[in-house]
């Protein structure tokens, strides 16, 4: 973003309702704006979205459109702050994580494990329901007030354990990270094409690699032995949750030391 779209970006995320700068009102605002952008990515992505398009798509001019967004990346900027989940949704289940873990006497930080559960799961929902967010939630650039309260409530579900404000914020984008590449390799997969019967993305590595190692299984006898123990036992799809619980394994370990 340049210095003049940052500053943009801000007013549109932040600042009042905007009125168009000049000419007829014509009904627009910026959240239909906004939806109609994300209606356009989902079906497309990103790359299909464009002002003219999003002009079209709401039956006005692309004039009439910069009246109210100046441009592509102020709308994409709009356009994720409508397509994240509102995290006020998940204050019941944070709240209720919290409650259940000091019911069952959990460790200082009341309940901060289940509650970054909780937060990672939702995050990841978000991410499946709009793939494109993976790709314009990156680098740096505005975040409107729905992205800065994902980002409070993972920050203070982490309150009082004694972690340092830098721990605190490297755990949320380690945690937030983990998230990202899960759903990334989902939609990788989903975009080669989908494994057969509607698999997920750990179904079809294990359907690929089984077809290699089955010709070539006693050059990989650890890898051939791993995706045996797999099929006969399961364990697939449990990538995200078996990553989020290990992260959290070891974050439970400087909380620890910390506390002492």
């Amino acid at each position: 973003m340049t210095s003049e779209q940052w500053s943009a970006a801000v007013r549109l995320l932040w600042g009042p309702p905007a009125k168009p700068a000049r000419g007829p009102k014509r009904g627009l605002t910026l959240e239909g704006i906004a939806l109609a952008g994300v209606g356009i990515a989902d079906a497309e992505g990103l790359g299909g979205v464009s002002m003219q398009r999003v002009a079209a798509e709401l039956a006005v001019t692309k004039m009439a459109l910069y009246r109210y967004v100046p441009g592509k990346a102020e709308l994409v900027a709009l356009m994720v702050e409508a397509a994240l989940p509102d995290p006020a949704g998940l204050d019941a289940e944070l709240a209720a994580a919290a409650a259940a873990a000091a019911a069952g006497a959990a460790s200082a930080g009341g309940g901060w494990r289940e509650q970054l559960g909780v937060w990672a799961r939702g995050l990841y929902e978000g991410f499946r329901a709009h793939p494109w967010l993976l790709e314009a939630t990156v680098g740096a650039r505005v975040m409107g007030p729905r992205e800065l309260g994902w980002m409070e409530r993972a920050l203070a579900a982490l309150d009082g354990c004694g972690l340092s404000g830098a721990e605190a914020m490297d755990s949320v984008v380690l945690v937030a990270g983990h998230v990202r590449g899960i759903a990334e390799q989902e939609r990788a997969m989903a975009g080669g094409g989908g494994g057969a019967g509607g698999e997920g993305p750990d179904g079809q590595l294990v359907a690929m690699l089984g077809e290699v190692l089955r010709a070539r299984g006693d050059d990989y006898p650890a890898l051939a032995a791993a995706l045996g123990s797999v099929a006969e036992q399961g364990g697939q799809e449990q990538a995200l949750l078996y990553g989020l619980e290990r992260i959290l394994d070891g974050l439970g370990l400087l909380v620890e030391r910390r506390g002492r």
